[in-house]
């Protein structure tokens, strides 16, 4: 029997689940919530998904998606209320977002992973983790010293898919961070991390639900 809501599997501090839920969040879609613990994945998720990771959403047809990626984009193509979709921007603009977000999920992703869990890495020299990370965030700081959004005057589906990772790199040593020379990167996280969108999709509900 189909479900009544899509089913989304979650974590709460988990940046890719974080972004899928904003995202969810925005183009105004109900879901029902199961917060899984990461150690104790339950037998219902590994059976939609092999990977183990989340988000995963079980949508009311059955269909899954199990990448953060595709959850956002099923749901903004549903409703982008807002105009988050690349598709809504310029191309010059549409194609910066892109490489924005592959930069983050690779190379700084590596890096956030060595300099928040060097430990995970006995065979690796981490050391330069935050160096190698840093290089991402001045890329962000100099675009955000001329506007307040990493694409221009409005936020964007760049905004969205990428604060989460910054937010927990900047989390790792709040003190360096906010020491740091990245007045423009400050200024833009603080803003998402007291949004109403944020607090919102960070509320400890079995479902998530819409003002």
């Amino acid at each position: 029997m189909p479900n009544l809501r899509p089913l989304l599997y979650t974590f709460r501090r988990c940046p890719y689940a974080m972004r899928a839920r904003m995202a969810l969040y925005s183009a105004g879609i109900q879901v029902d919530i199961i917060e899984v613990a990461l150690k104790e994945k339950p037998a219902e998720m590994l059976a939609l998904s092999s990977k183990g990771t989340v988000p995963v959403l079980q949508l009311k047809d059955g269909r899954v998606l199990d990448e953060s990626l595709a959850i956002m984009d099923w749901a903004l193509n549903k409703n982008d209320p807002d105009h988050w979709l690349p598709e809504s921007i310029s191309g010059a603009a549409a194609k910066a977002c892109h490489k924005l977000i592959a930069e983050n999920d690779s190379s700084f992703k590596q890096a956030l992973d060595r300099y928040k869990y060097p430990q995970r890495y006995p065979n690796e020299d981490c050391s330069d983790a935050r160096d190698d990370g840093l290089v991402f965030l001045n890329k962000l700081n100099t675009q955000l010293i001329s506007q307040p959004y990493l694409l221009g005057e409005t936020l964007s589906y760049a905004d969205i898919a990428i604060f989460p990772f910054v937010r927990q790199f900047a989390n790792v040593d709040f003190g360096w961070f906010e020491n740091s020379q990245l007045r423009g990167l400050q200024i833009w996280l603080d803003e998402r991390v007291n949004s109403q969108l944020f607090k919102a999709i960070m509320e400890k509900n079995r479902t998530l639900l819409l003002d």
